[in-house]
């Protein structure tokens, strides 16, 4: 009688030598794939630093124009309430002035805008006033161009060869001093 061969049973099992390498690709393709959103803040150009043992220039009242926002949301220039549109125009008047008008700047390069505010003061206010100061100085620019180039500031600034001067921006510099918020208290309006 032959004799049979007693069969073993085999169980069911799953190979798992590459599984290792299979989940290590499968992060790596998620790290490599995946974005991650960055939050943007206000770009905004910080003026060099003074050396400790030069005293800062002196500015006159005249040449510097103070907005200032209440935690409230209110906005005083030159201690006077002003509706955030009309801040564009109060900068325009400022800049431009060239002397004309006693309490506005002597001439657009000493010019400056004073922007202060309270803490407290809503983001979307903060936001919202200082596009008014920047968009002020746009306007300005792209009028000084225009005159100069026939083209709007963007298109005459791309338009300038490496090392040619900037007569625009020259003429027209953009200085606004973001001042530090008031630690608690209401932001006094300046007077004339």
């Amino acid at each position: 009688m032959p004799l049979l061969k007693r069969r073993t049973k085999r169980t069911a099992e799953i190979p798992t030598a590459s599984m290792a390498d299979i989940a290590f690709l499968l992060l790596i393709f998620f790290l490599v794939t995946t974005t991650i959103d960055v939050d943007s803040g206000i770009y905004m150009q910080l003026p060099p630093k003074l050396d400790p043992e030069q005293t800062p220039p002196e500015i006159q009242d005249r040449n510097l124009l103070t907005v200032l926002v209440s935690a409230a949301g209110d906005v005083l220039v030159e201690g006077e309430f002003m509706q955030i549109s009309g801040i564009r125009d109060e900068v325009k008047r400022h800049v431009l002035n060239e002397g004309r008008q006693p309490g506005y700047s002597d001439s657009p390069e000493v010019a400056i805008v004073s922007f202060k505010t309270e803490r407290g003061t809503k983001y979307q206010v903060y936001v919202d006033v200082l596009d008014e100061i920047k968009a002020a100085y746009i306007d300005i620019r792209n009028d000084y161009a225009r005159q100069i180039a026939g083209v709007d500031y963007a298109t005459y600034k791309a338009r300038l060869e490496e090392g040619e001067t900037d007569l625009v921006a020259e003429k027209y510099p953009i200085k606004i001093s973001l001042a530090e918020p008031d630690p608690g208290g209401a932001a006094a309006p300046a007077a004339r």
